[in-house]
């Protein structure tokens, strides 16, 4: 089989695929490109996932596209709208047609002297190779494979179903039964209202409570503002109006964190009310925003538990016993079907092998450069959204930077920009500043961040803006190389 090259080679078909085609579209129309995209369908985490009220837990107009109005009445979308949404960026972009499913990509080789990459992926057991100038990375953060499940102790005796929702699938039936949800993230709190509605009976079980807040699923000033005012206009004003709201919530809760939380504290138990144990059940250790912070749509958490249908429980697991699961309090949770919403599997890269004229790069020895490229590996950008804010907010920043940084080659005639670090006081950090488990398991498989600029993330929309659209592309950090041969040269040194 032929090699096939393309100028930009995209690797997943998300949000952050999807989106950073469009951008190459246009913004460099004369390039040629591809999505490699593992699985059959298109979609990332909103085609994978498929349990029960799945759902966004960012508001539609942050986690939509810049390029792409989000009409629909709910800024907290479920999965099948976010699906639609994206199917119609594919239909009015033409980009359907570039998409090469099925096809997992493994790994990928840098040649310097033709200024290309090789990749290869993998389908079926067959090795399929292209070639490409840029290799842009929009593969998301964890394991497609499977969810992270503890090893908890008597797992085996149980009697009835445990699923992790990953691997939800639709023969699964809790109507009438007792379901407990084992998990405090976001999963578990979009789970348990949605399963309440008719299950016998849901407990979240959690080992610790989560800082969880309620929003409309609607927002009534965009709705407003969508019958009266252009669409992009609109969708521009409440974008912006969203990205501030969340910039001040997070920057208050950094430099005053007892105050947050006992703002939000004071709000749950407003929602529960005075003879529910919000001290036990929903007062974290931890201040805001040391971990992501749940958001849960007109409160269907709370009115869930205010009804009874639902109850949470506060403690560590001791064994799974035939009936369910025992707790080290010495009370048993009897169940029908568990639900381990325990986290995600992260894997950067989607463990791509990387190597650079030969030579292996170990990812997690890496810094990582504005967020989006890293040390000593050339022409190569990664996606990679905000931990505090909707994802799509960075990918299409990086997206634009990414045409902007391909242009700039075309321009200067050089074929190669390399992120080196050449600032000697510039020292490694954790890439990111999360005490979640999920993260704290992972964090090894990543790169670093820097101490100090252009090394450091800053999690801030506004500065990335300045930083990322406006910024000098040719900062000393950013070292650009190779230039393309002079037709001609050749033929000279020849004779």
């Amino acid at each position: 089989m032929a090699t096939e090259h393309f100028d930009v080679l995209i690797v997943g078909a998300g949000l952050s695929g999807i989106g950073a085609a469009h951008h190459l579209k246009e913004n460099c129309p004369n390039k040629t490109y591809a999505i490699l995209e593992g699985r059959d369908s298109i979609g990332g985490t909103w085609d994978l996932f498929r349990y029960p009220g799945i759902r966004s837990d960012s508001d539609m107009y942050t986690l939509g596209f810049s390029f792409k109005p989000w009409t629909e009445a709910k800024a907290i979308a479920d999965g099948p709208s976010i699906m639609n949404y994206l199917n119609q960026v594919l239909d009015d972009g033409g980009i359907r047609k570039n998409i090469r499913f099925g096809l997992m990509v493994k790994r990928a080789d840098w040649s310097s002297d033709a200024a290309a990459w090789t990749v290869e992926a993998e389908r079926g057991g067959e090795i399929v190779r292209f070639t490409c100038n840029f290799l842009y990375m929009c593969s998301g953060y964890y394991n497609y494979e499977k969810g992270y499940t503890p090893d908890f102790p008597g797992i085996e005796q149980f009697g009835g179903r445990i699923v992790h929702p990953q691997k939800w699938t639709p023969d699964i039936d809790y109507a009438g039964k007792r379901v407990v949800v084992i998990g405090s993230g976001a999963t578990a709190v979009t789970l348990v209202p949605e399963m309440a509605k008719t299950a016998g009976h849901v407990t979240m079980l959690q080992r610790s409570p989560t800082y969880i807040v309620t929003r409309p699923a609607e927002d009534g000033m965009a709705n407003w503002m969508r019958r009266w005012l252009p669409a992009m206009l609109a969708y521009g004003i409440t974008r912006w109006k969203n990205v501030l709201l969340t910039m001040f919530f997070y920057q208050l809760s950094r430099r005053r964190p007892a105050r947050v939380k006992k703002t939000l504290i004071d709000l749950v138990r407003k929602q529960l009310g005075p003879n529910f144990d919000v001290s036990k059940h929903f007062t974290p250790s931890y201040n805001p925003w040391d971990q992501r912070v749940c958001l849960v749509p007109d409160g269907d958490l709370f009115t869930a538990l205010r009804s009874g249908r639902a109850s949470v429980a506060t403690d560590h697991i001791e064994t799974f016993t035939p009936k369910g699961i025992k707790l080290k309090s010495g009370e048993e949770l009897e169940a029908d079907l568990i639900v381990t919403a325990t986290g995600l599997d992260l894997k950067f890269l989607g463990g791509l092998e990387v190597t650079v004229d030969g030579v292996r790069r170990e990812v997690s020895k890496a810094m990582n450069y504005k967020g989006l490229m890293l040390s000593d590996v050339p022409n190569m950008a990664i996606a990679f959204g905000y931990t505090n804010a909707s994802w799509t907010l960075k990918a299409d920043l990086t997206s634009e930077y990414v045409c902007r940084l391909i242009n700039h080659l075309d321009r200067t005639g050089y074929r190669q920009a390399t992120p080196k670090i050449t600032d000697p006081e510039v020292t490694p950090e954790a890439f990111i500043n999360f005490t979640s488990g999920y993260v704290q398991r992972a964090l090894e498989k990543f790169p670093k961040q820097g101490s100090k600029r252009p090394w450091k993330l800053y999690q801030n929309y506004a500065l990335d803006i300045v930083t990322l659209k406006f910024g000098s592309l040719d900062d000393g950090s950013l070292v650009f190389s190779n230039p393309a041969p002079v037709a001609g040269t050749q033929t000279a040194l020849a004779s």
